[in-house]
Order: structure tokens, then C-alpha cells, then sequence
């Protein structure tokens, strides 16, 4: 047990799909997975373990914003021998024609806020992180064989929920991301401090620039494109 997960060890997957809500992972775990356990509760961040096609895989929510997942994630990494957590979140774009649904898996990400890297990884202040190579070469694999597109461009990690920038200003800030959300920046740099896998795969949820919005049932249930893939992604981590 840590401080915020209370499952045994040997509960999670060496692959854990990370949405941000909850409820997004109960539903994950309840639609997809085979011999499913609730291996964690603490606060009511749910965290399931289980089975996809015959694959050992874990579904672990992470809160919102780099302070919450930095939690997860490095408990995750460092006290349960987990090797990989792809971010599975909501994102709102900052491009007209990227639209409400569409999946983008992060080229490389732009944080806004350099402290919580500066905490994990003393003296390193660079804006720009990176995932791994290896599982964002896995996602664009699954997603070509079950024949979903994939947007693979840069993507800005805000602190502000309420940011009162224009969506043109933001992107031109973080070098032309094409979307924003709140989490990838701290998810990668735990992962490079401990020597971990991780990516993100979002799926628009808003659009910034025409202002379509999903509602909160949808963002929990109707990104079944970007689970889909991640979740076959586990057939490598086995």
C-alpha cells in the first residue's frame, strides 16, 4: 500500500490505461474487461485490474491536473513495478478542423508550468517533454489495424481549467499545439525521472475555436475509438 492506492502488491498490470475521471475508468473496466477486480478506492480514485482479449491489463483514474496524476503515476511506477501508463484523457482543441471525436496521440508536450518538472527532476526546466517511443509506435500500430485515425501533433499541459487566453494565443505559446488538457507534462517527466513508458491518446472533447461541446455522460462513455486502441496495446505487455 501507498498513501493513495490501497491494493496489494501484484495488483496492476505492467500496462495501466490512465483517464482522468473515475467514472471513465469504471466504465472502461465494466465494458471491456474480463475478470475484473476493483483493486484500489482510496478517495474514490477507482483503479481496475483485468482481462482484454486473454491480456492482463489495468485501468487506473488519475485525477485532474499534474498534481493529482504525478501522485498516481509515480506510486504506480515506483511502489507497484508498474512499466507503462498510457494517459487516456479529454482534450480541447485549438483547431477548427479538428473536431469533437477525433483522437490525437501526443507527438510531444508543452508544459505551461515547469515547476512540478523542476521538483521531480532538479535543475531540468524544459517546457517541452516527450513520450516513449516505443508505446506511441504500438498506439499508431493498433490504431492502423482497427483503421481509426490518429492526429499526431504536439500538445499543451495546462495548470488553468479557466484560462481567459484566446485558444490562438495558447497554441502560438506552446509552438502550434493543436490541443490542450492538464496532466501529460507531469505524467511524462515522472516517467523519465523513473526510467518508465508513457504516451497520451486523447479525444477531442471541445472545440475551442468553433465552440462545440460534449457533455459530461459523453466524455465518461462515447470514446470507445482511442480505449479501444490503447487497450490493445496490452497484448505487449504481458
Amino acid at each position: 500500500m501507498t498513501p493513495h492506492i490501497n491494493a496489494k502488491d501484484g495488483a496492476f498490470a505492467k500496462l495501466v490505461l490512465m483517464p482522468g475521471d473515475p467514472l471513465r475508468a469504471k466504465y472502461i473496466a465494466e465494458t471491456y474487461l474480463e475478470k475484473v477486480e476493483l483493486v484500489s478506492n482510496v478517495r474514490n480514485v477507482l483503479m481496475y485490474t483485468g482481462y482484454y482479449q486473454g491480456n492482463k491489463v489495468s485501468v487506473c483514474a488519475s485525477g485532474m491536473g499534474s498534481a493529482s496524476i504525478g501522485i498516481y503515476s509515480h506510486e504506480l511506477f515506483n511502489d507497484y513495478g508498474v512499466e507503462a501508463i498510457i494517459r487516456i484523457g479529454s482534450s480541447g482543441s485549438f483547431k477548427a478542423n479538428l473536431k469533437n471525436y477525433e483522437v490525437v496521440l501526443a507527438k510531444d508536450v508543452y508544459g505551461e508550468n515547469i515547476a512540478f518538472r523542476e521538483a521531480m527532476l532538479p535543475g531540468r526546466t524544459e517546457h517541452v517533454v516527450y513520450p516513449s517511443n516505443e508505446l506511441n509506435d504500438l498506439i499508431k500500430k493498433y490504431a492502423k489495424d482497427l483503421k481509426i485515425k490518429l492526429h499526431f501533433d504536439r500538445v499543451l499541459t495546462e495548470e488553468a481549467f479557466y484560462s481567459y487566453k484566446s485558444a490562438e494565443e495558447r497554441s502560438k505559446m506552446a509552438g502550434g499545439a493543436v490541443c490542450v488538457e492538464m496532466e501529460s507534462y507531469a505524467l511524462f517527466s515522472v516517467a523519465e525521472k523513473l526510467g518508465k513508458k508513457a504516451a497520451c491518446l486523447l479525444t477531442i472533447s471541445d472545440n475551442l475555436i468553433t465552440h462545440e461541446y460534449t457533455t459530461s455522460e459523453e466524455r465518461q462513455t462515447a470514446f470507445n475509438e482511442m480505449m479501444k486502441i490503447a487497450l490493445n496495446v496490452a497484448k505487449d505487455f504481458q
